[in-house]
This record gives C-alpha cells, structure tokens and sequence, in this order.
C-alpha cells in the first residue's frame, strides 16, 4: 500500500511515510548531549590517572663542621730595620775642620780616618809644653847638683843644717816643677792627636753632621756610625697592643717588597714612654740571624699571634641576619634540615668571624647557599671547606 504524501508544493510523494516534526527536531540535539557526556567521562578517567605533583628538591649547600676553639687574632704592623747599636763621632776639641774623608753609606773599619781639624794650635801648644818641660829639667838638675853638695858639706860639719834643708826643699820643688811640666806635654800631645777624627768600630756611616771647612764645636756629631752585627726591626705599636700582646712573642718579619725573604725575632726592648704625636710605644725586635736582603732602613712587616679568644672560628660567608641579630644556618643531620639559629660574635676578621656563643662542637653550619635557604628547608650537602 502506498502512501501518498503532499510534497513542499502540496504534491503527493508515493512510498515516504510522512516525518514527526518532533522527530526531527530532537535527533541533533541528543547526539551533542551524548557526545559531551562522553567527553566528560574520559575527561574524568585521565584526571584519575594523572600521577602526584613532585616534592621540592633538596637545596644544594656547602658546610663546615665546627671544631675546637678559634685561633688568636694575627697582628701585623710596619716597621724598618735599623742597627741594633749606633753611636754618633765628635771631635773632643773646638776647631777648624779640613776634612772628611767619608760620606754616608761608607763602611769603616776600627781606625780609619773619619775626619781632620787644623792643628796649627794644638802644635804651637805641644812647642810651648815641651819648652817648659825643658825649662823644668835645667832647674831640676841644677837642684840636684846643690843638694848632693850640701849633703857632702853636711856630712862633714862644713855647712849648717838649715843651708841642707832649703837645697833639700829646691830638689823637690823642682822635681815636682818637670813633673807638671811632662803632664802638660802629654795633654798637648794628646790635643793634637784628638785632631784627627778616626772610627773605634767596624759599621757603616749613616748620617753626617759638618762638612770641610767648618767650625765645629767639642762633641758635635760628626758622622754616626751603625755597627755591625746586631739588627733590629723598629715598630710604633698603640697602647691597647702594648697591654694586650703575650709577653715574650715570637714576631715574625718580612721584608714588604718581598715577603719571600722573612725572619723571625724577639722583642728587645720596649720603650717607657709614649711619644707624644703619635701616642705610640717604639718597640725593638731583636732579629735571629737576619738575612743580607734586610738592609739598614729596609721596610718590613712584622706579625704576632695574640692568644686564643674564647669561641669558634667561621667563615664570614656563614652569617646571616635574623630579627635583627647575627644568625647562622644549622643542618639537622638526621632530617637534613636547616634551622636558624642565633648568635653572638666576638670578633670580625677579613673573611672569617669569631663565634662566642650560639654553637657548640660538632654543630653542621651551612657556609655558602645561606641566601636562599628557609626554616626546615632540606638540603644536601656538597663538600665542607
């Protein structure tokens, strides 16, 4: 049977039952109903198959472990060498100088000639001595002459006793007159010699105080001579060093253009009083053996160790800050864990500190990384330095 069915222009269609509207409008609709549902549930099951978000990665970091006490703070300061004896060269006499035969840097040996005066007078002065010495000779052999006379006369009753006193008192008078007389003439002959000007001890000369051609005055200083052997290294050192230092250091020296060359020595000598500019003590360091590089007024450093303070030493790199007040990072090595803690620091020195209290021996103390760190961070450990 055929069913006749009026087209769009109201013809009939055989064999094409006629479509619910209500068919054709709800097949689109259902289809993307079901098509997201689908979706949702394979949305669903892939959510349930994603795997657990990763924990955080340990924080790399370097420790060290603190061990024993910290070492005493290290004291460097700067001096110069000088000689350990030196003494300055007079005349003894007013004169004229003519000549100095040595200028400074000079090395002298025991005698050698330094300087000259005129000695025109110191020669007239020897003339006139050794004329009055002549002068008190003649009187004295005359004197001798008259008392053996009247000791010849007295034995044989030919002259009286008082006559044998008086030529007894002439002999000793004029005995004691050439006595005089030769000292003067030793002291001329010793005033000559003070005119020329010669070194007692082997050194170098270092300083010089007239020159040819002036006149100079009794004990003024002509040259100064440094002697050999002994050599000190000189040092201005401040009060608070002077109270502070260990009694007898060992100071170790080094010469500041070359710190290859070094030395070691002990303090000689401290000086009582402060000099007034500065308000420093001048301290002598005796040298042991020191070496020919260390000349006379070469510049040296020299370095003591100062006792132990009572704390721990740490690298600078291991500060930090927390609430305002010194902190280090400690590593639980159990957990591996860092914490702060705080502490208290007794000293800083270039590239480490001085820990007084807050840690103990053993303590695990972060030295580099402390920047990015938190409380209860983990962390691994990659070398201690």
């Amino acid at each position: 049977m055929q069913v006749k069915a009026a087209g769009r222009n109201g013809t009939i269609v055989a064999g094409r039952p006629p479509t619910s509207s209500f068919s054709a409008q709800k097949g689109p609709s259902m289809f993307k109903s079901r098509f997201v549902a689908a979706a949702l549930l394979v949305a669903t099951v892939a959510g349930c198959d994603d795997p657990a978000p990763p924990a955080p990665r340990a924080r790399p970091v370097r420790v060290v472990t603190v061990e024993g006490r910290a070492a005493g703070e290290t004291i460097s300061l700067t001096g110069q060498i000088r000689a350990r004896d030196q003494g300055s060269v007079a005349f003894r006499l007013d004169g004229r100088m003519l000549e100095r035969p040595v200028n400074v840097g000079d090395t002298l040996r025991p005698g050698d000639v330094v300087a000259r005066l005129d000695r025109q007078n110191q020669e007239n002065a020897l003339r006139s001595a050794r004329a009055a010495l002549s002068a008190a000779e003649a009187v004295l052999t005359q004197a001798r002459l008259t008392f053996r006379r009247q000791q010849e006369l007295l034995r044989d009753g030919w002259t009286p006793r008082a006559r044998f006193d008086d030529a007894q008192q002439a002999l000793q008078s004029a005995q004691a007159q050439v006595d005089a007389a030769q000292a003067q003439v030793r002291i001329a002959e010793d005033h000559l010699g003070y005119t020329t000007l010669s070194a007692d001890v082997a050194g170098a000369v270092t300083a010089v105080g007239a020159e040819p051609g002036e006149v100079v005055r009794a004990g003024q200083m002509i040259v100064q001579i440094a002697r050999e052997g002994g050599r000190d290294a000189v040092f201005d050192v401040p009060e608070q060093l002077i109270r502070t230092a260990p009694r007898d250091p060992e100071v170790e020296i080094v010469l500041t253009d070359d710190p290859r060359i070094r030395a070691v020595g002990r303090v000689r000598e401290v000086s009582p009083q402060a000099d007034p500019a500065t308000r420093t003590f001048q301290v002598k360091v005796g040298i042991i053996d020191p070496p020919e590089n260390m000349r006379l007024g070469s510049t040296v450093s020299g370095s003591i160790q100062l006792e132990a303070p009572p704390g721990v030493n740490l690298p600078a790199s291991a500060l930090t800050e927390a609430n305002g007040r010194p902190a280090v990072w400690v590593v639980d090595p159990e957990s591996r864990t860092v914490s702060l803690r705080n502490v208290e620091v007794a000293r800083f020195d270039p590239g480490r500190v001085v820990i007084s209290r807050g840690l103990e021996a053993g303590d695990v103390v972060v030295t580099a990384g402390v920047q990015v760190l938190r409380p209860g961070q983990r962390v691994r450990v990659q070398g201690a330095v």
